[in-house]
């Protein structure tokens, strides 16, 4: 089969005239697809809440270290209470031991307990109430 550069050209040019990134070409047995990957990044067009990401991630890391993380098991959504206006598993300063509830992870309309991995006292607790969490983010920090 030989590969018409006339209608790759062509197809590239319809990228840049219409401002897309992907085009696809299809004529009997013949399919085509075109696509560019339009990155750039240039100091003076980074938003400066992106440019100060890697300061703070730096930050968030040298605090992490002080404590011991409890992580996420699943992906799904964090609740700091078994249900709506109930008391809280856990809040800053409260001493836990190994095993109790720290939050509930809920997945697939099922509610999963996460338990404390370590003994300790709350020193942060990094998910918001309803909050979705990711698997081996982490939830809270003990000192």
């Amino acid at each position: 089969m030989k590969i018409d550069k006339k209608i790759i050209k062509e197809l590239s040019d319809y990228l840049d005239e219409f401002n897309l990134t992907e085009l696809e070409y299809t004529e009997k047995d013949t399919k085509i697809k075109v696509s560019k990957n339009n990155v750039s990044i240039n100091n003076q067009n980074i938003p400066s809440s992106i440019s100060n990401l890697k300061s703070d991630t730096t930050n968030k890391k040298e605090e992490v270290k002080s404590g011991v993380e409890i992580t996420s098991p699943i992906i799904g959504t964090a609740y700091h209470a078994p249900e709506p206006g109930a008391k809280k598993f856990v809040e800053i300063g409260k001493k836990i031991k190994k095993g109790d509830t720290v939050m509930i992870v809920e997945a697939m309309k099922t509610m999963n307990h996460v338990p404390s991995t370590a003994d300790g006292i709350v020193k942060k607790v990094c998910v918001e109430d309803g909050q979705p969490v990711e698997f081996g983010q982490t939830i809270i920090i003990l000192e």
